[in-house]
């Protein structure tokens, strides 16, 4: 993976919209609509035309179950969907990394999706004692992963991308790492610059990156700041890592075993799949990372286990699919108001199989930085 990239230029940081309720739109047929903001025309200046569009061929009554690149993200999730072992892990405490030149790796921590909360990031690492107050690498030997998704709907993404560079060269220096998974909107931010709105086969019918990225929070000012050393970072970063005992995906779905037999192979593939550079492939692999809750409800477990069986590993830790809709605490359809999803941790569930990191920062939830294994 491409390391020690510093930070980049200074920008403006935009205000967005942090609805922790799922509104209306999310039941809408249109694929293409923009969310407006206040003081916002409906549809912005830089959004392409609409494409014809279709129902999917077997679904006359709207999309597949789990497909959205071409909807808005998140379906509403009725209480009390989610099949799950009774445990509510405590945050672990702070260990103390070791220092430089210790004997053994470092202690190992994940983060959850960003998606450009840069301050957020900054805080949460603080918090857990890998970064100073300066901002700096701070940890030794510790060991810290990503999960993906760090640019859109946020204000800095590219202020988190320029970060986590930094903080590879920092971390790699002082005998630890500092090191990322691809998340869909990865995919998407790199289909969105090298594609534009060339027509993609979506399967429900004409679909562009573009439309797609505007549609699912993609910020201008991530896309006027992206160079292309970022375009590279990105295209390098592995779709799936294991760590001490722990499998490292970006998403909740089963499309991984799609690309391979082992954990080289499906990433292997990933990177070819973007060096071909061909549109239609990677709107596939896109909106095949783009699927969520094959852990949840009955057969979670069995789901899991199919991810465990072929690639090791006794846990599966995720991003993707943020807390509160997992535990069914927001979406509700009646309409009533109510505060922001009350996230403390990550979420233990599918029989103890899978880690939920995704604790819904863009809905006023809270970025969730781990150490792991969870202490009990």
């Amino acid at each position: 993976m491409t390391q020690g990239a510093g930070q980049g230029p200074e920008a403006e940081q935009v205000a967005t919209l942090r609805d922790f309720r799922v509104p209306a739109y999310v039941q809408e047929t249109g694929p293409f609509l923009h969310e407006v903001r206040p003081g916002e025309a409906a549809v912005p200046p830089e959004a392409p035309a609409e494409q014809p569009v279709t129902s999917p061929e077997g679904y006359p009554g709207g999309y597949p179950e789990g497909y959205t690149p071409t909807e808005r993200d998140l379906p509403v999730i009725n209480r009390g969907d989610t099949v799950q072992v009774v445990v509510d892990p405590a945050p672990a405490p702070v260990a103390q990394p070791l220092a430089a030149g210790g004997e053994g790796p470092g202690p190992l921590y994940v983060v959850g999706d960003v998606h450009g909360y840069l301050d957020e990031l900054v805080a949460a690492l603080q918090a857990q004692g890998l970064l100073d107050a300066a901002g700096q690498w701070c940890a030794g030997t510790a060991r810290l992963w990503f999960l993906g998704d760090f640019t859109d709907r946020g204000p800095d993404g590219i202020g988190v991308i320029d970060l986590v560079m930094r903080l590879s060269a920092e971390a790699a220096a002082a005998g630890g790492y500092c090191k990322a998974l691809m998340g869909n909107h990865e995919l998407l931010l790199l289909g969105a610059k090298r594609f534009g709105d060339t027509p993609v086969h979506s399967g429900a019918g004409t679909a562009t990156f573009q439309a797609a990225w505007l549609l699912n929070g993609g910020q201008k000012t991530d896309m006027d700041r992206l160079l292309d050393h970022h375009l590279q970072w990105m295209s390098r970063l592995d779709a799936m890592e294991s760590a001490d005992g722990h499998l490292l995906v970006h998403s909740d779905t089963t499309a991984y075993l799609d690309y391979g037999r082992s954990i080289e192979e499906v990433n292997d593939t990933v990177r070819e799949t973007l060096t071909r550079n061909d549109a239609d492939e990677v709107w596939d692999l896109f909106r095949k990372f783009t699927k969520r809750f094959a852990f949840r409800d009955e057969g979670g477990a069995e789901a899991v286990r199919s991810l465990l069986d072929v690639y090791g590993g006794t846990r599966i830790v995720h991003g993707h699919s943020p807390i509160p809709y997992l535990l069914g605490e927001v979406g509700s359809e009646d309409g009533e108001e109510a505060g922001p999803p009350v996230v403390e941790g990550p979420h233990l569930y599918a029989d103890g199989l899978a880690l939920a990191m995704d604790g819904g920062v863009t809905m006023a939830g809270k970025l969730l930085v781990q150490q792991l294994p969870l202490v009990h």
